[in-house]
Formats: C-alpha cells, sequence, structure tokens
C-alpha cells in the first residue's frame, strides 16, 4: 500500500489540498482492515463528504483505489508479461 505521505501528495495534485484529515483516518494502524472494507465504502463516503464536502469523500475512494491498484498492479503486470511470453511461444 502506498505510504501516507504518497496518498497526502496525490490528493494534493488532484484538488489543491492534502486532505490528511482523510488518509490519516483511512490508515489509522488500530482500524485500518476495517476502514479498508468495500461493503462500508457508502456509508464511509457519506460521513466524509458530510463532514468536509464531496470531494473528501472522493478522496476517500481515490485512497482506496490507489491502494487497490498497489497491491494488485504487480500481480497484474506479472500477469500480462507471462501471457505475452505464451503468445510469443505459441505464435499468437
Amino acid at each position: 500500500m502506498p505510504e501516507l505521505s504518497v496518498h497526502i501528495a496525490a490528493s494534493l495534485a488532484r484538488t489543491g489540498k492534502e486532505y490528511r484529515e482523510v488518509h490519516e483516518w483511512i490508515d489509522n494502524a488500530e482500524t485500518k482492515y476495517e476502514r479498508h472494507d468495500f461493503s462500508k465504502v457508502l456509508a464511509n463516503a457519506a460521513m466524509f463528504r458530510e463532514q468536509y464536502g464531496e470531494e473528501a469523500a472522493q478522496e476517500y475512494v481515490h485512497h482506496l483505489v490507489d491502494d487497490l491498484k498497489c497491491r494488485f498492479g504487480k500481480q497484474l503486470a506479472s500477469h500480462q508479461a507471462a501471457m505475452a511470453d505464451c503468445l510469443k511461444y505459441f505464435g499468437g
């Protein structure tokens, strides 16, 4: 998963704001796994929308998407490379 500073930098680049409170809330060590629970995305996004506005709710979702890309991006790249190798070998 990206470090907190990476999430904050991404928010700053997208919005001009850090949304530090959003990222710190999600990545709190004691509650990190439950706060990354996709079954709670709608409720958590609504909470951020109510407290900080629509843009903060979007940054919450971006945080989760960035975490998924980090976690599964390496596996996807490896799979794509293996598929390309197989296609070359079998003449595809």
